[in-house]
């Protein structure tokens, strides 16, 4: 990586008076014993609304190089808090937002990313924790499995513009995340605005089992409950069991446009990273369930400016109390 001399004060203030002269960035360059992609740098960099001032440019770039300073090294005690966040699956870009969100701290996402490599290099397993592990994204595809007539269906089309904004706390998706051989379930719900999950484990992905998870998963935030989007699988059949007990009506999104549930999408691939296609949810317990539901609330997001999405749930469900 290039490393360029900075510019000295003096040197500021002759390219002030020779700008004022009208002299181009070569001959500038030439004048103060600097080269013209340094003048060109120099006025790119420090330029304000009222054109080059060599005081205020000053300012600016001490600012900048005091910035850097802070930059954190990577420290033992760093390296340690950088893996248990891994171990807990935050992404590089979490561990990098949340430093500097909550601790005013930087650390470049492409640092971490640089220890993961050579933890790997040199045969270990950070590289594991990660979502894709270098792997290629793979779309779930399409699919009728389950799919059917739903008596009474609303469809999304009919679902107020405000849930599309995100522009309350209350706007809930809904899905299932499918055993090996369809051996058991899990039932996963997250809100819309705040990214907070809840889920459970189902022995079956009957109708009946399902909106009976369902309605015991959001009963506790029963006055966040505004409405409920879902795909077009039987096993929301008994909708209208779910809007009665809830008091909240359930939308159907349109076949194949799993994207107008992207986030409970993305929700389900977070989960993937802690049990893959290949696990039998039968095996798993309703703890083990919770205890990554935890981990996942806990995690902070990019769009909630690495805020978690228990944290913000925490603190809606306290002003609604209050």
């Amino acid at each position: 990586m290039k490393s360029y001399k900075q510019l000295t004060y003096e040197q500021r203030c002759q390219i002030y008076v020779l700008k004022q002269s009208n002299l181009a960035q070569q001959a500038i360059g030439g004048a103060i014993g600097a080269s013209q992609s340094a003048v060109s740098r120099e006025l790119k960099c420090n330029t304000g609304e009222r054109g080059y001032r060599y005081q205020q440019a000053q300012r600016k770039s001490e600012a900048r190089r005091s910035e850097a300073t802070k930059a954190l090294k990577m420290t033992p005690g760093m390296i340690n808090l950088i893996e248990s966040k891994l171990s807990l699956k935050w992404s590089p870009e979490q561990i990098s937002g949340w430093l500097l969100a909550e601790r005013g701290e930087r650390l470049s996402t492409e640092t971490i990313y640089q220890h993961i490599w050579a933890d790997k290099g040199a045969g270990g397993s950070l590289y594991c924790h990660l979502r894709r592990q270098g792997k290629a994204y793979q779309s779930r595809g399409k699919t009728t499995a389950g799919r059917g007539h739903i008596k009474n269906r609303v469809s999304i089309d009919e679902r107020p513009s405000i849930v599309d904004d995100k522009g309350r706390l209350g706007d809930w998706e809904i899905d299932l995340v499918i055993g090996k051989g369809h051996s058991g379930a899990l039932v996963t719900i997250v809100e819309r605005q705040t990214s907070f999950s809840v889920s459970a484990r189902i022995n079956d992905k009957s109708a009946a089992t399902v909106t009976a998870a369902t309605i015991a998963l959001l009963k506790p935030f029963k006055s966040a409950v505004h409405t409920i989007t879902a795909d077009n699988g039987k096993e929301f059949a008994y909708h209208e069991q779910m809007t009665s007990a809830l008091d909240a009506p359930v939308y159907f999104a349109d076949p194949y446009s799993s994207w107008q549930r992207g986030l409970n999408e993305n929700t389900n691939g977070l989960l993937r990273q802690y049990w893959p296609k290949s696990t039998d949810f039968k095996k798993i317990s309703a703890n083990e369930v919770a205890a990554v539901i935890i981990h996942l609330n806990d995690r902070p997001r990019k769009k909630l400016g690495y805020k978690t999405p228990a944290d913000l749930m925490m603190k809606h469900m306290a002003a609604i109390a209050a």
